[in-house]
């Protein structure tokens, strides 16, 4: 399924900020010396490893805030399967606009694209499972939108976007109201009629607890398979299942074999690596 693009309104401030954290105060000292204003260069975004493409909109976004001269043609775009030395797209124009923004560029795409790629890996551990695979709010400040959409490219599904859009009811939480009783009370007391309700759980006699207040979802935090196929039948359909922690693409199918409506990772987005892809020059 295609992954629509991010509006250019939401993509745009991010590059900006990007390169105007790398121009500095006197701009690209290096290229304006060694490169000519006149010099023109032809160059391709090459894969130098395989993976998914994500992320090719910032990086263009990159090339054209630096010199609206530069040109690109796209032939990989995101959610393409790349192999090494596949050309993801090729970029044209004034060399000095190419060569400084080329960074910024590559920083954009090869995160996102590690991300995709490897939401891709772990969707396909999990496949023939009911289970679908999720991201967190354990992002990089600032970038939350575009790596979220990363997951997306990769066939993941995401979890909340912040804190105003769901409630999580968390252990401390718990420990702060006094029980899940009260703190399931309180939110239900304060929310609107279109906000559902999630809560973590350890046990499953908390399990059982949230389960008779009434929620919407349920966080099985840190449970072994065996405790999870029980929590499933437990719940019996009353709500969500959420699977967390521990999950490793070593781990992940026997967490989706519980039965478990979703499977959520943090490192899709606050530890995966970059892939490899390169900017290089066509003589």
């Amino acid at each position: 399924m295609s992954v629509p693009p991010l509006p250019t309104l939401v993509i745009e401030p991010l590059v900006r900020a990007a390169l105007i954290e790398d121009l500095g105060h006197a701009g690209d000292i290096t290229t304006d010396a060694v490169v000519s204003a006149e010099a023109r260069a032809e160059t391709a975004l090459v894969a130098r490893a395989p993976g998914l493409v994500a992320g090719l909109d910032l990086a263009l976004l990159a090339f054209k805030l630096l010199d609206p001269a530069i040109l690109a043609t796209v032939l990989r775009p995101d959610g393409s399967c790349l192999s090494p030395g596949d050309v993801i797209a090729t970029v044209a124009g004034p060399a000095r606009g190419i060569l400084t923004a080329e960074r910024v560029a590559l920083n954009f795409l090869c995160h996102l694209s590690g991300i995709a790629t490897a939401t891709a890996g772990i969707v396909e551990v999990v496949r023939g499972h009911r289970a679908r695979i999720t991201c967190t709010r354990k992002t990089t400040p600032g970038l939350r939108a575009v790596q979220k959409y990363a997951v997306r490219v990769g066939g993941g599904a995401n979890h909340r976007f912040g804190l105003d859009d769901a409630v999580l009811i968390k252990d401390n939480h718990i420990a702060a109201a006094g029980g899940i009783r009260p703190a399931i009370e309180r939110v239900r007391a304060s929310i609107g009629h279109l906000v559902k309700v999630e809560v973590e759980v350890d046990t499953l006699a908390q399990l059982e607890e949230a389960l008779a207040v009434g929620v919407d979802a349920v966080l099985l935090d840190n449970m072994r398979p065996e405790e999870l196929r029980r929590a499933v039948a437990m719940v019996d359909g009353r709500a969500t299942t959420e699977a967390s922690g521990g999950v490793t693409p070593a781990t992940a199918r026997a967490i989706a074999a519980s039965g478990v409506d979703l499977v959520s990772i943090g490192w899709l987005t606050h530890s995966v690596t970059a892939l490899d892809i390169g900017l290089d020059y066509r003589v």
